[in-house]
């Protein structure tokens, strides 16, 4: 008999395919593609089980940026006669999207362009003082034409939780009256920490996330897609990610993410809990302040209904960025708004939309707790507060 060959080496010649020998490309068919495509659907599968969804509803993505353009673009393409037929509709029905006013730039960005390009008209509906968004508001918003609902689940800046079952029920009841499908999304990057995301429970058709916001890589993020939603790629070129995400997977960043969710999720509870305290410290302690009672400090979006981690003050008559640097000297990271808009030199559109009397000399300052902050961190900063404003008094004296 023939002495079978023991194999006692491997020769890796995919460098094509991919120069890491060691994180092969999950689309080959040879062992270490087979076995990078397992620990890839093995993260789908975690993923899937936290959001209670089926394995082919999550689509991974470079993040909640390229995830919002997706939901939004791969919707509204299909209901062109092409993707880039500028504003040439099928039976010359103009596509219709509802949103909000303080949506995320990645959501309102995309909007504009729609709207700019003529491939879809939008409706942004406001917010109350307090940052929530009513659902009424919402189902009157909609139309015969309307094909798409996209709310965030909490905001970036202000921290305020939109009631999003809420809108979902209103989307539903419309959709039975009116024998038709509006597809609703929502931006749960920040919510994720902190809220509920199991999507039956939520009632969405698409909701995005990201994992730098969780802990976890940047770079990375996911899309979750409803059985028989139609969208439609806005990238072309492989048939990675069931089409909807051309270009091999970031294997190692997915698996950290799936890592990352699953973190999340078993110490939510009590991570809620310490920062609700913490929340509640800052609050008490910045309205109790005589230095920032006598400027008329105001405390943006809801008491409540608002993420456990976020503090968002307006100060009168002092810019953002000053205040942000003059932090950032005493060695306190805090931020004016989202970091997408940071530097622009203007204010919030986000506090505009719930203070009309908000002015461009008027600065904000986001706080924004994590897993590392304490009580000595609030103390410190409630303190070098004080400090700036008492040396800055002449701007607003």
């Amino acid at each position: 008999m023939a002495k079978s060959t023991k194999r006692t080496r491997k020769i890796y010649l995919d460098y094509a395919s991919s120069a890491l020998s060691n994180s092969a490309n999950p689309g080959a068919i040879h062992e270490l593609g087979l076995k990078e495509k397992s620990k890839l659907e093995g993260a789908r599968r975690a993923v899937a089980e936290i959001l209670n969804a089926h394995n082919t509803e999550i689509v991974f993505t470079s993040g909640a940026t390229e995830s919002n353009n997706l939901a939004i673009l791969g919707l509204i393409y299909p209901y062109l006669t092409s993707p880039y037929s500028r504003g040439r509709k099928k039976e010359g029905v103009i596509t219709h999207i509802v949103t909000t006013s303080i949506e995320h730039a990645s959501v309102l960005e995309v909007c504009k362009y729609l709207e700019k390009t003529k491939q879809a008209e939008v409706t942004c509906v406001g917010v109350e003082v307090n940052g929530v968004v009513d659902p009424k508001k919402i189902k009157k918003a909609l139309r015969p034409n309307t094909v798409l609902v996209s709310v965030m689940y909490a905001n970036n800046e202000i921290g305020t939780i939109q009631p999003i079952r809420e809108i979902a029920k209103e989307i539903r009841h419309w959709n039975k009256l009116n024998s038709k499908k509006i597809f609703f999304h929502t931006d749960a990057t920040q919510a994720v920490n902190y809220l509920p995301v199991s999507v039956p429970q939520l009632g969405v058709d698409l909701m995005s996330f990201n994992s730098a916001k969780i802990y976890g890589p940047k770079g990375v993020g996911a899309l979750y897609v409803k059985k028989n939603t139609p969208l439609s790629p806005i990238m072309f070129g492989g048939n990675q990610e069931f089409g909807l995400h051309p270009g091999t997977e970031n294997v190692p960043g997915i698996l950290e993410f799936a890592k990352a969710l699953t973190l999340t999720e078993k110490i939510k509870s009590k991570e809620i809990k310490r920062l609700t305290k913490l929340q509640n410290y800052f609050i008490n302690q910045l309205t109790h302040s005589n230095i920032l009672t006598n400027i008329g400090m105001i405390l943006n979006g809801d008491r409540k209904e608002r993420l456990p981690n976020n503090v968002n003050i307006t100060i009168p008559n002092l810019p953002s960025d000053l205040l942000v640097i003059e932090l950032s000297a005493r060695g306190i990271m805090a931020s004016a708004k989202s970091a997408c808009k940071a530097g622009d030199g203007k204010a919030s559109y986000v506090i505009q939309a719930i203070n009309s009397k908000i002015k461009e000399t008027d600065g904000s300052l986001r706080f924004s707790l994590g897993r590392e902050t304490t009580k000595a961190d609030i103390d410190y900063t409630i303190k070098a507060l004080s400090e700036i404003l008492t040396k800055l008094k002449k701007w607003y004296s």
